[in-house]
């Protein structure tokens, strides 16, 4: 049985480590109203930071809503995912999206995370 969970340890916490995958990512992946960066990590399993503004999206309601939705595709895909810092922010606001649309862009995002680390594995960009 897997366990869908979102502990801590899968968590980015501190600004530190936020800082230092914006200051040192491995690769960015970009999508129409979202972007992540992704970086090496010391730990031994995947884990998520999200840096969604109210400069994008003024509504707490709305910010909290594709929080929501970023964490429980992470959660279906985690087991998956190589031991990488991922942090997503708003690239424009989604208020006209829909959930599905929002999901399918978020599981797009992940899957260039699994297939690019599995082919390049991971080496620098310069």
């Amino acid at each position: 049985m897997t366990h869908y969970t979102y502990p801590k340890e899968n968590r980015l916490l501190k600004p530190v480590e936020f800082k230092t995958v914006f200051n040192q990512p491995v690769f960015k992946i970009h999508h129409t109203h979202l972007m992540a960066f992704v970086s090496n990590t010391q730990h031994n399993q995947a884990r998520l930071g999200m840096a969604i503004t109210k400069k994008k999206l003024p509504k707490a309601v709305a910010r909290n809503q594709v929080k929501r939705i970023i964490k429980e595709q992470f959660r279906h895909q985690r087991t998956q995912l190589p031991n990488l810092d991922i942090v997503f922010i708003l690239k424009k606001p989604t208020l006209h999206l829909t959930n599905q649309q929002l999901k399918a862009e978020v599981q797009t995002i992940l899957g260039k995370v699994i297939a690019k680390h599995g082919n390049e594995h991971c080496e620098r960009i310069k």
